[in-house]
């Protein structure tokens, strides 16, 4: 184990609570907990203390008490991990959008590995045949999609533009963010003094931003009409640092361009000679350089033949299913929201793909009068939201399936899906792994392979 010499951290910072412990304390720690902190035992009681890494030794403070376990922050490391790094970001301990960036980019994917195996074994009951390396592609400057806090602070006098802290009611005031994409994290100081000298500042909640490979959009919700002034603004910022500006005065789709008047909102997916349009609000994958290596890591477990039926559930716009049109006879792809799968259905056409077939279901609904369901597959695809696929799979007639990838980016509602399938329908699971699509956080995203016994 290194030694070092005491020195003070940046740890993350937690919900301000009347259970602090008044005399701070040393404790060693010898795990890292799911969301990234550090595990100890005091009292024979076991301690979640932020900022602190497996095999330290540190002195922390009390944050938070309950019947079960304890809360507390880093305030020195005493002894430090090999595995720790200095933070990149300057606002690291306060906000709480990433908080694991003082451990090494390397054992932060081993970590969220562990993290999907030990799901799998606790929830599921089940077990790998084979882990499947990592994926992992840039671990900063990666983030193309994601919502931004605002509020107008009036004992500091300003707008504070960020990531919500540790404690959820308050709003970090950033001023660079290194995990979003430079055209905007290196702009949130900027986007802060726009909003400040806005007269409609306080009506403005939050901010949405979404980049394709050309145009970045930035899209302001507002709760009251904004004035010809504030447009204006918006419109000059826009200009001057090459955004497309949207405003939502009210639900979805109530977002509308402000300036330019038209934009094109796409990412291209070379490897398969498509290009795939969204609009602002729509979801696509937030990492780029991951979406790319886990499209081609899922059409590889699956190995569709050229004389298969796939069936790609929680489509979306299409992100795996014309990848999988490119190379299977043909793809059904089912989602929810209606609007994507009129997208999807748009970026068939778009891109000259007549193997696609796209519907929209609830699929956590009974799905016994749809028409996809009985016509008969090969392969299943699914990427379901973090609530997983227990209503879908349980309605599914799997029987006959030759394989079964499912993207995940919850390691808990996948393991007990897991169970499911292995327990109850006969299925082996023949592979899983995690992938980085969020590096620095400790969200796991991770894909499993099913094959019948």
């Amino acid at each position: 184990m290194a030694q070092s010499a005491p020195h003070e951290i940046r740890a993350p910072a937690l919900a301000r609570n009347r259970n602090r412990s008044p005399e701070p304390y040393e404790i060693d720690i010898l795990d890292l907990s799911h969301d990234g902190r550090g595990v100890g035992r005091r009292a024979d009681k076991v301690v979640f203390v932020a900022g602190a890494l497996p095999g330290e030794r540190v002195r922390a403070e009390q944050t938070g008490r309950s019947r079960h376990f304890d809360e507390a922050r880093t305030l020195e490391v005493l002894t430090a991990s090999p595995d720790r790094v200095e933070p990149r970001c300057p606002h690291f301990g306060q906000c709480a959008g990433c908080v694991l960036q003082h451990l090494s980019a390397d054992k932060q994917i081993e970590a969220k590995q562990r993290v999907l195996l030990e799901n799998l074994a606790r929830i599921g009951g089940v077990e790998p045949q084979r882990v499947l390396p990592p994926l992992v592609d840039a671990a900063w400057g990666y983030r193309r999609k994601g919502r931004l806090s605002v509020r107008y602070v009036e004992k500091k006098g300003k707008t504070v533009v960020g990531f919500r802290e540790g404690n959820p009611r308050f709003v970090a005031d950033l001023s660079i963010c290194h995990t979003v994409v430079p055209a905007i994290g290196e702009r949130i100081a900027d986007i802060a003094a726009l909003v400040d000298g806005l007269d409609g500042k306080r009506s403005i909640p939050q901010i949405e931003f979404i980049a394709g490979d050309g145009a970045t959009a930035l899209i302001f919700r507002h709760l009251e009409a904004m004035s010809e002034a504030d447009r204006a603004a918006l419109v000059a910022f826009a200009q001057r640092f090459g955004f497309a500006v949207f405003l939502q005065p009210g639900g979805i789709d109530s977002v509308h361009p402000l300036w330019p008047e038209s934009v094109e909102l796409d990412f291209a997916l070379p490897e398969y000679d498509l290009r795939l349009a969204f609009r602002p609000l729509d979801f696509i994958q937030v990492n780029a350089g991951i979406n790319r290596r886990m499209i081609a890591q899922a059409l590889d477990l699956l190995d569709p033949q050229p004389h298969e039926r796939v069936l790609d559930l929680f489509c979306g716009l299409g992100n795996f299913t014309l990848p999988l049109a490119r190379r299977a006879a043909q793809v059904v792809g089912v989602e929810g929201e209606a609007g994507l799968v009129q997208r999807a259905r748009d970026n068939a056409a778009r891109n000259g793909i007549g193997n696609a077939e796209f519907f929209a279901a609830d699929l956590a609904k009974d799905l016994a009068a749809e028409p996809w369901l009985k016509a008969g597959f090969d392969t299943l695809l699914l990427d379901p939201a973090r609530a997983g696929a227990a209503e879908a799979l349980a309605q599914l007639p799997l029987k006959g399936l030759r394989r079964i990838v499912y993207v995940s980016c919850h390691p808990g509602s996948l393991a007990r899906d897991a169970g499911f399938l292995v327990k109850e329908r006969g299925f082996v699971l023949t592979a899983a792994g995690a992938m980085d699509m969020f590096p620095q956080t400790a969200h796991v995203e991770s894909i499993a392979v099913f094959e019948p016994r």
